[in-house]
């Protein structure tokens, strides 16, 4: 997300009367995503190794039944209201609780750079349509794509997610093509949301657009839980995958 967030606010932000050739150096960065995205999907499935008894008692379980899960529908809910709230903001909605929010709590959304601003719309256009899928996929069971999706929206890294995909009984041939893809899928929203944290405090930052001394705490808080949540979505998705199984049962419907 870096580079979505990067090359629009270059153009239509305070520097855009400034843009020299070496700009078009990020140009062809941009397509790595789409290459490696397409080379995820292109995989053959994975093959997990769980008795199907296992799998049906797992997902025989409501989500009240999955604390865990419920704690992340809760915390899905709450990002995904956040996401909403500061898109808003970005789209200058005259509320006063957003006027309120950005003259307290997080003032560098008004910086003339346009960098914070395209952020929050790419939260808004990609990451809560992804939190409505997710809420979806930690209710609904057999969804077998949720572990790919959590991992493309996580931005993981091979050496994060090697672990994982090993404990899940992935075979070997197939884990060694996705890390491969995984290492190339540059679409990391928690470098694009923590660039924004440090960029909210950095003492560059026009003194206007910092965030309130009195208000570093909270802010720090709120961004730093909303850049961790997709990591332990991916986590949770990864290392415990039965619920997203597809059992013989569903493969038959389809």
């Amino acid at each position: 997300m870096s580079i979505v967030v990067f090359v629009p606010g270059n153009i239509v932000g305070k520097y855009g009367t400034r843009i020299c050739p070496a700009f078009f150096l990020s140009i062809p960065y941009t397509c790595l995503p789409v290459w490696a995205g397409f080379r995820i999907y292109n995989h053959p499935s994975e093959n997990y190794n769980y008795p199907p008894k296992v799998i049906q008692e797992v997902q025989a379980k409501d989500l009240l039944r999955r604390p865990f899960d419920l704690i992340l529908v809760v915390c899905l809910l709450l990002a995904t209201g956040f996401c909403l709230f500061r898109g808003l903001i970005a789209l200058d909605c005259p509320a006063e609780l957003c006027r309120l929010y950005t003259q307290l709590q997080e003032p560098y959304l008004k910086d003339p750079a346009a960098y914070p601003k395209i952020q929050m719309l790419a939260y808004l256009f990609y990451s809560v349509p992804y939190y409505v899928i997710a809420l979806y996929g930690l209710v609904v069971p057999g969804c077998s794509w949720m572990p790919d999706i959590t991992l493309i929206h996580a931005g993981g890294l091979a050496q994060d997610h090697a672990g994982y995909f090993q404990e899940s009984g992935l075979a070997p041939n197939q884990l060694q093509g996705r890390l491969m893809n995984v290492v190339f899928l540059c679409v990391s929203e928690e470098m694009a949301q923590f660039s924004h944290i440090g960029a909210s405090l950095h003492a560059r930052t026009a003194y206007v657009y910092r965030v309130p001394e009195e208000a570093k705490i909270l802010f720090l808080a709120l961004n730093i839980a909303y850049g961790v949540l997709p990591q332990l979505l991916a986590y949770r998705c990864i290392y415990k995958p039965e619920f997203f199984i597809k059992t013989k049962a569903d493969e038959k419907v389809e």
